[in-house]
């Protein structure tokens, strides 16, 4: 019987494993190989590790918690998770795993928007995280795809990096108060539905309509789901942007279930933020609530 089965290997779930080992908690770390962030080739506004690529995070991470005894790391894919008696079974690539507690961090699955080429550029030229991806492109040209509800907050963040700002609906239409914020920060509309996306020296090439723009970076906001059952399997209640709902110590609505990083989030936010630094933050809190609730089991 494991004290915790943490499902994730990215920064919230070896993070919330180092909390654990830390206090001599038996642990065992499950990690796919599966990543959000996989295609991304540095990973920015992470204190200490500011522009080093996420496996090289992911892999000193992984030294530093193999330094802890009583924490096992181990390359395998969960099949499910279920509750059993006071505790939970994992089935881990055939294997029974018993534990006492469960964290989640298995994260979300992004899918892109239906523009040929954008897969081929998402992560390094085209990102969804201003705060991630701008500063290396700023004052220069700079794309944004669509224009969803929050697209005027988005330009309007972007503008701080750049005067040179272009629009580019594919489609969509935009509404009175939408224009009127592109009109007040001077942001360039371009009409008409994207037919390419295409890397160009030093960024990329957009044909739109019967135009064509050069820019720095786009910036797309894709849709995202779980990445993993685990959470319906659970019957864990969840929120309307698809997240897991979280208190504000990581618990769930199953007690000993506790789930960190941009899978969930407390229901006062509207959606999750990705973030690497956020996310370890969360496999904190996380692992100390699971040691403490662990005290009384």
């Amino acid at each position: 019987m494991k004290d915790t089965i943490v499902i994730g290997g990215g920064p919230a779930g070896l993070q919330a494993a180092l909390t654990l080992g830390r206090m001599r908690r038996d642990v065992l770390l499950v990690d796919s190989g599966d990543y959000r962030n996989a295609s991304v080739e540095h990973a920015h506004n992470f204190i200490t590790n500011d522009g080093l690529a996420p496996s090289e995070i992911r892999e000193q991470a992984r030294k530093e918690v193999a330094a802890y005894p009583t924490v096992e790391q181990r390359s395998a894919r969960v099949q499910s998770v279920a509750r059993e008696g006071d505790g939970f079974v994992a089935y881990v690539d055939g294997e029974t795993v018993h534990a006492r507690t469960v964290i989640l961090a298995t994260g979300m699955r992004d899918t892109l928007p239906d523009v040929p080429g954008l897969a081929d550029v998402w992560g390094v030229e085209a990102g969804q995280c201003p705060f991630c991806h701008g500063y290396e492109i700023a004052d220069r040209t700079i794309a944004v795809h669509g224009v969803a509800a929050h697209t005027a907050m988005f330009v309007t963040l972007l503008r701080n990096l750049s005067d040179e700002l272009v629009v580019l609906p594919d489609g969509d239409q935009i509404d009175d108060d939408t224009q009127k914020t592109f009109d007040d920060v001077g942001v360039r509309v371009v009409p008409g539905t994207i037919r390419s996306v295409d890397r160009a020296e030093g960024g990329v090439r957009i044909a739109a309509g019967d135009q064509e723009v050069l820019a720095a970076g786009l910036f797309v906001t894709p849709t995202f789901e779980q990445s993993a059952p685990f959470a319906e399997q659970l019957g864990l209640d969840m929120l309307p942007s698809g997240a897991i709902e979280i208190d504000v110590q990581g618990n769930t609505s199953v007690p000993g279930v506790y789930a960190a990083g941009d899978l969930a989030h407390v229901a006062e936010l509207p959606m999750p933020r990705p973030s690497l630094l956020g996310a370890a933050a969360a496999g904190l809190v996380a692992g100390s609530t699971a040691v403490h609730d662990l005290l009384g089991g």
